[in-house]
């Protein structure tokens, strides 16, 4: 049976993704810094959880003996979010990934799937497509967009599969507390008459959390599509169009106090993802 190890596995997504997994015949190993979270999931017992911090990573251990000798690596593991524009990310996490990752592929790991971010492509407007040249405009698309160039090359050394998953927007329950739609719950409950947001005139392509697990682990159990992979829906929604949608489908009312907050520097005002390759996987 193939061996899986998730890190990052009781984060937002890595949670989602140990869950898809499991309905697959795979024996899943699952780890992240954070054991009493892990301990509160559905899926703890059903799995082989092995707690570890990066920060903790020692050069003259053999990770790979460590983790059981996986086949297959998803590697969702990453500290500081959401603070994008922090140097955490170039000064600490680069370097520590790069390390543990070196060591797994050195080791004997022959298949890693890896989640980077649409950020990775800059402040460019419009449908956004795995062969545009990356121009990362804060510390953590720079640092994620030079840990996927660093594996790539390093291809030339050692031989392993690499797929590069660019995540999207999406959404769900877990979903960081000061996320959009985490927000407006919070003001549901409290009974607010009103939503503070911005313009809500950004485009941007959302998926479920449980759709991005679907396909993180399609992706990661395939061979024939490597290479950067959009995770996208393909289809632009304005943020403030997805913000009604919601309430309409959970039958909720608030008034919206569009352009009370101003847009994100960070990012572009309309973008989406095209998802011909990703397509082309679950598509099989």
């Amino acid at each position: 049976m193939k061996k899986i190890l998730v890190t990052g596995a009781s984060g937002f997504i890595g949670t989602y993704v140990v869950e898809e997994l499991l309905k697959y015949k795979v024996e899943v190993i699952a780890s992240s810094s954070n054991i009493e979270k892990a301990t509160k999931t559905k899926w703890y017992s059903r799995v082989t959880y092995i707690p570890f911090d990066l920060g903790d990573y020692r050069g003259t251990d053999n990770y790979f003996k460590f983790f059981c000798e996986p086949d297959v690596l998803i590697h969702l593991a990453w500290q500081g979010l959401p603070n994008y524009k922090s140097q955490v990310h170039t000064d600490i996490n680069l370097p520590q990934h790069t390390a543990f990752l070196t060591n797994l592929i050195q080791n004997g790991l022959q298949d890693i799937t890896i989640t980077g971010t649409c950020l990775e492509y800059g402040i460019r407007e419009g449908g956004l497509s795995e062969d545009m040249p990356p121009m990362p405009s804060n510390s953590y698309a720079v640092a994620k967009d030079s840990l996927r160039d660093f594996l790539q090359r390093i291809q030339d050394e050692y031989s392993f599969s690499f797929k590069w998953i660019r995540l999207f927007y999406m959404y769900g329950k877990g979903q960081n507390p000061n996320s959009l739609l985490s927000q407006l719950d919070k003001a549901l409950e409290k009974g607010n008459e009103v939503f503070n947001m911005s313009g809500g005139q950004q485009l941007r392509d959302y998926l479920p959390v449980e759709k991005v697990a679907e396909y993180i682990v399609k992706i990661a159990t395939q061979n024939d599509v490597t290479g950067i992979i959009n995770c996208c829906s393909g289809q632009p929604i304005t943020v403030k169009k997805f913000v009604e949608d919601y309430l309409k489908s959970n039958h909720k009312h608030i008034k919206l106090n569009l352009g009370c907050y101003p847009y994100n520097d960070y990012e572009p005002m309309h973008f989406w993802g095209e998802n011909r390759k990703l397509k082309s996987i679950i598509d099989e």
